[in-house]
Formats: C-alpha cells, sequence, structure tokens
C-alpha cells in the first residue's frame, strides 16, 4: 500500500482542476462544492449556508480508463484544502496536497490485487481524526473496486457515520455492483466522467507537454483518449517499441503453435514490463527494512533477533508479489487495448464507417486486413480480444486467456 508521502507529483496548471482535460461538467460541479465545502467551515455552527446541497462528505469518480477518475479526486481533495476554498493551485494548501505531502490528505493506492480489511480500518481511523494543519481530513481511495468484502464493510461504517470534516473520495471504474457495493454507492455523490476526445488529449501534449502537434495527434488517436497513455507512447521509445510488437501479433498468427509462440511473447514481454517496474520499488523497500531491523549487527542476541524478523520479512515478500501479479495484469491489459484497437479499426474499415482510426500509422496492414475478413470475421476477433480482458479481470490465469484469444484471432 502506497500513500501520498510516497509519490510525488510534478506541478502543474495553477488551477487544480485544470488537469481535467475534456470534463467540463464535472469540473463545474467540483467549483461548486469547494466553494459549497469552504462557506460550510465559515458558516461554523450557524446555519447552513444556501450552497451547502453542492457539498457532500462521500463522493465516486467513475469512467472509463484514462478519463481522470484519480486526477478528479486529486484536484477536489486539493481544492479542498485551498486557503481560498476555489482551487487556486499556488496557497500552501493546493501545493501540498498536490505533492503529496499533506498532513491531512491521504492517497491510497493499491499495490496489489485488493485493498485488506486491516489497511482499511487503519486508514478510517486515522481519517476520523480532525484536520491537524487543513480545513478537512480527506481520503482518496484510488481503485476502490479493489477493496474485500470486509474492507467495504469497514469503509461503509465510516460513510454511514462520518466523522466532522472528512471526506472520503472514491474511484471505481462504475457503479455496478461487481465494482463497489449498492450500500457505498447509495451513500455517495457520483461523478460521471466520460473519455476526453482525442483532440482535448493532443492539446494537452502540445502545451503543456511541449509534444510536437503531429505527434500529439498521433499519440492521442493511438491511447484512445487515456492521457497517461498517450503521455506515455509520445515521450517512451520503449513504450512505442511495445506497442510496435503487439500490433504485429496479427500478422504472425499463420499456425495453431504459432498462436501459442505469439501468447507466450505477449505474456513474457508483460512480466518484463512489469518487472522493470517495480524492480526498483522492491530493492529499497527491502534495503529499508533490513536496516529497520537491525540487519549485519553483530553481538550477543543479534542471531535470536534475526530469527524474529522472518514473518516481517515475509510478509514484505507476499506483498511485494501482489504487487508484481498487479503490474503484469496491468501491462498486459495495455497491450490488449492496443490489439482490440487494431480489430476495431479492421472492422471500421469493412464497414466503411465515418469513424476515425485509432492506429493511424498502419492503415496499410489495418486495409489489408479488411480485404480479406468479413465484418462479422473482424467483430469475433475484436470480441476474442475483451473477452480475454474480461477473463484475466476475472483472475483467470493470464496465460491461459492469451492463448485461447490467440487461437480465436487465428480461426476468425
Amino acid at each position: 500500500m502506497t500513500t501520498a508521502t510516497d509519490m510525488a507529483t510534478a506541478t502543474g496548471p495553477a488551477d487544480v482542476f485544470a488537469d481535467l482535460v475534456g470534463q467540463d461538467e464535472a469540473v463545474q460541479t467540483l467549483r461548486r462544492a469547494a466553494t459549497a465545502a469552504g462557506e460550510l467551515l465559515a458558516a461554523g455552527d450557524g446555519d447552513p449556508p444556501p450552497s451547502a446541497g453542492a457539498m457532500t462528505h462521500a463522493w465516486i469518480f467513475t469512467g472509463p480508463p484514462g478519463s481522470g477518475r484519480s486526477v478528479a479526486a486529486r484536484a477536489l481533495a486539493a481544492a479542498l484544502q485551498c486557503l481560498h476554498g476555489q482551487g487556486c493551485g499556488r496557497c500552501a494548501g493546493c501545493h501540498t496536497t498536490r505533492a503529496g505531502t499533506h498532513a491531512d490528505v491521504r492517497f491510497v493506492v493499491p499495490d496489489g490485487l485488493s485493498i485488506s480489511v486491516g489497511e482499511m480500518r487503519a486508514l478510517v481511523l486515522r481519517a476520523a481524526s480532525a484536520p491537524s494543519a487543513g480545513r478537512w481530513q480527506v481520503l482518496v481511495i484510488e481503485d476502490a473496486d479493489r477493496l474485500t468484502e470486509a474492507a467495504g464493510n469497514a469503509l461503509l461504517k465510516a460513510i454511514e457515520e462520518p466523522p466532522p470534516r472528512t471526506v472520503f473520495l472514491l474511484c471505481t471504474p462504475s457503479t455496478h455492483p461487481d465494482d463497489i457495493s449498492v450500500t457505498i454507492r447509495s451513500r455517495c455523490r457520483v461523478v460521471s466522467l466520460r473519455q476526453p476526445p482525442a483532440e482535448a488529449v493532443a492539446q494537452v501534449l502540445a502545451e503543456r507537454d511541449g509534444v510536437p502537434a503531429e505527434t500529439a495527434i498521433w499519440a492521442a488517436a493511438a491511447a484512445q483518449g487515456h492521457v497517461g497513455r498517450a503521455r506515455r507512447l509520445a515521450q517512451d521509445q520503449q513504450a512505442r517499441e511495445r506497442r510496435d510488437a503487439v500490433l504485429a501479433v496479427p500478422r504472425l498468427l499463420t499456425t495453431v503453435g504459432a498462436c501459442f509462440d505469439a501468447a507466450s511473447s505477449l505474456i513474457a514481454a508483460a512480466e518484463a514490463e512489469a518487472e522493470a517496474a517495480v524492480a526498483e520499488i522492491d530493492a529499497a523497500e527491502r534495503t529499508a527494512l533490513q536496516t529497520a531491523l537491525g540487519a549485519g549487527g553483530t553481538g550477543r542476541g543479534a542471531a535470536s533477533a534475526a530469527r524474529g524478523t522472518a514473518g516481517q520479512i515475509k510478509e514484505l515478500e507476499r506483498r511485494q508479489k501482489s504487487r508484481a501479479t498487479r503490474a503484469q495484469r496491468d501491462a498486459l491489459d495495455r497491450a490488449l487495448v492496443d490489439l482490440a484497437g487494431f480489430y476495431r479499426d479492421v472492422l471500421v474499415s469493412v464497414l466503411r464507417a465515418p469513424v476515425a482510426p485509432v492506429h493511424t500509422d498502419i492503415a496499410g496492414l489495418t486495409g489489408a486486413a479488411a480485404e480479406k475478413w468479413t465484418a462479422e470475421s473482424a467483430l469475433r476477433r475484436l470480441e476474442a480480444v475483451l473477452s480475454c480482458r474480461e477473463a484475466i479481470t476475472g483472475n483467470v490465469k493470464p496465460r491461459i486467456a492469451v492463448e485461447a484469444m490467440m487461437l480465436s484471432l487465428w480461426r476468425g
């Protein structure tokens, strides 16, 4: 489990809501909430201001990947701590919240596949205390759909009986019961986000990141509206190479053996990407734990003390294994999204639909496939990729799911 103190974020635009791309309606809702929160504090124990209804103690941010769920939650957290009550982005409250160092804001990002009840109880207990430096106690839970049933129940109790001046901000893909319990949903205000248009993402890349306009337009389309993914494609050569390898898969599926080879390559690439992503964090955590436990100590009692640390090391290894599993699945899912984009483009081409392609740089490959396949065949292939994503989400072993997908793609 990582918290805000572990995550430094770069300073963005002055207005804390400026990073929320293509979400004008949501931004208006959050601005009104921040203003109302400031007026509620100013009113104290007196009558609530007329704007009080714009603010509530529990929020759920939903939307597809890349829509900015966590960005919206972080922006509202900063606005709630803003000394001017508007989310100016320049005061100490905004700055420390965005930097991840505010004493009264906790960002919960699950390292592994779930958030345990023990972790949630500790966080809820901490959030129940009075603000020490800021205006509100804020608990931001990214990937709240990863709450275990017991953890969800612990959170529900806190939301049902909210402490004064405590705000809960939850991020989930949807309000479906598979993502968040109905009882938690019923006690929260929902902010629905949409996939931002590629044009808005390209504009952000060009204006804020200095990406050349042509590259920004290509990356925004290829990332299918996911701002973070678009930024990686525009700036990271390795990310582009991994995408190229995935988009080469369709023309490699010539035999049954080739299908299994392609599945192995895809799994191996996801594992390598995940290992590179977590290796530095794992090493730092292990070194820090060993230092805290007195590794390398000598003298009387050192041996027995070392034996007593085995349980803590084992727990660290368990967490790191869970983190690695999640990183592998995330990497594999990114590859499947790229692959789904290809088959979607083929389907669009077959149907001659007036829709912009996702992968503009492989129009030749897309056109060649469209000449050979019927619309039904392209749709079956697209459904095979989407079914693979769903199976992995349902904890089917990735290798089994990917191998079945490859065979379906080959057969058409």
